[in-house]
């Protein structure tokens, strides 16, 4: 039967199509439960508004009027692309097969699969239902990364970029954390994605914003936010998609989803109130941007332990989330003098590598079923501690070489005269009236 199976993800894309759509409506034998299902789409709607229009808002609402149609134009990029290559083999890569590096091709345009199929890592639910919603991930993953070098990044670089990132950088990285990996093995606990979403993707912020140099007039203008309303509203859709993010990440409507959510609601909430009381103290005013920002960062950092952790944990991470990420965007910035635009890799990329260590410091065995340093397992936290090196090493050198690659074919950043004039002009040949 494996033989089979091998043998049908080699032949035509429709293959896959047409085995869900030939499949019998029920199965005597079935796991698949109502209530899970209803919840896990839900989620995975809520992790696709992320993206569209979440990011897109947030992002767009940060950068200068001149490039705020580019910049949504990465997030709707990322939706389109990432979504057809996942279903080609980035799902039975990451998810299909127990390889310690990489996964197999059985499911190649999901060959194979019926309605009533369900993959090991989540039992209850469609197999059909659980790509999908694994789908969003990568998909607001490679979204993320844009965000480092907004304002100056030729779109068809980011698009060669993007789809070289996916296949080289987050494939391998999921599979090893969530596919059965060797990371997996080893007990490194990432519950939504500290380190397979959010310090991978900060990390390829960092390396692509000094591969290609600072804005035209960093420290010397003004390169204020065009409207930063669009990035409270797009805030507000993360916030309340980031249930969908770390709840859906139990796969099942259960107790678990639920500690999860409040555990993410309320590292948000410190992480924006720590945020603002920073700026309070030390600039007399506490910044709207500053809030979001903190609560973003709260969001970021409470992903990887939220699945692990008490709902009261969430309040100690985010107040840890608001401080750390505070400094990495003002003192760590400025140190190395690096232009990464929206700071993503201050935000997400310090967020994600705080929140998987913090996993391995607060993790109660009663909810997640395995003990961290609190409970007398320090162990835990060497064991995040190597998984955030291998994430850091892996996500750092690969992007290094593929933004190499892609300078060798595409230019990657656009003239200093279409800098000047805007990329919304210059790439999409539109602009904000």
């Amino acid at each position: 039967m494996a033989g089979l199976l091998r043998r049908a993800a080699v032949m035509a894309a429709p293959v896959g199509f047409m085995s869900i759509m030939a499949a019998p409506a029920h199965a005597a034998a079935s796991e698949i439960n109502t209530a899970d299902t209803a919840w896990m789409i839900v989620a995975t709607a809520l992790v696709l508004m992320m993206t569209i229009p979440g990011l897109a808002l947030f992002y767009s609402g940060m950068v200068r009027k001149k490039n705020v149609l580019a910049t949504m134009a990465q997030s709707l990029a990322a939706v389109t692309i990432i979504s057809i290559l996942w279903v080609a083999f980035g799902y039975s890569l990451c998810f299909v097969g127990d390889g310690p590096w990489i996964g197999s091709l059985d499911r190649w345009f999901l060959a194979g699969m019926t309605m009533d199929s369900v993959n090991p890592a989540a039992k209850t639910i469609p197999e059909a239902l659980f790509m999908l919603y694994q789908m969003t991930f990568a998909i607001i993953t490679v979204a993320l990364v844009a965000g480092s070098v907004a304002d100056r990044m030729r779109f068809s670089a980011y698009l060669v970029f993007s789809v070289a990132w996916f296949i080289f950088v987050y494939i391998p990285l999921a599979h090893w954390v969530w596919g059965g990996g060797f990371l997996a093995s080893m007990g490194v606990l990432d519950f939504a994605g500290g380190l397979v979403v959010h310090l991978s993707a900060g990390t390829a912020g960092l390396v692509a914003a000094k591969v290609m140099g600072r804005r035209h007039g960093y420290g010397t203008e003004n390169l204020s936010p065009f409207d930063l309303s669009l990035a409270v509203m797009g805030t507000g859709l993360l916030w309340v998609g980031w249930f969908g993010f770390n709840g859906g990440s139990a796969g099942a409507a259960n107790s678990r989803a639920v500690l999860a959510i409040i555990a993410t609601h309320l590292a948000a909430c410190s992480g924006a109130l720590t945020w603002g009381a920073i700026e309070w103290s030390t600039r007399r005013k506490p910044s709207v941007l500053g809030m979001i920002s903190g609560a973003v960062a709260g969001l970021g950092t409470i992903t990887p332990a939220s699945g692990f952790v008490a709902p009261w944990h969430g309040i100690v991470i985010g107040v840890v989330a608001g401080a750390v990420c505070y400094w990495a965007c003002t003192w760590l910035k400025h140190r190395f003098n690096y232009d990464d635009s929206l700071d993503v890799f201050g935000v997400h990329g310090i967020g994600g590598l705080t929140g998987t260590l913090l996993a391995g410091v607060f993790a109660t065995s009663a909810i997640g079923g395995t003990a961290g340093l609190v409970e007398g397992h320090p162990q835990q936290l060497l064991i995040q501690l190597y998984g955030v090196a291998v994430t850091f090493v892996w996500a750092a050198g690969v992007s290094f070489i593929l933004l190499k690659l892609v300078a060798l074919f595409v230019p990657l950043r656009v003239s200093r005269e279409h800098e000047l004039e805007g990329l919304d002009i210059s790439q999409h040949g539109e602009a904000l009236q």
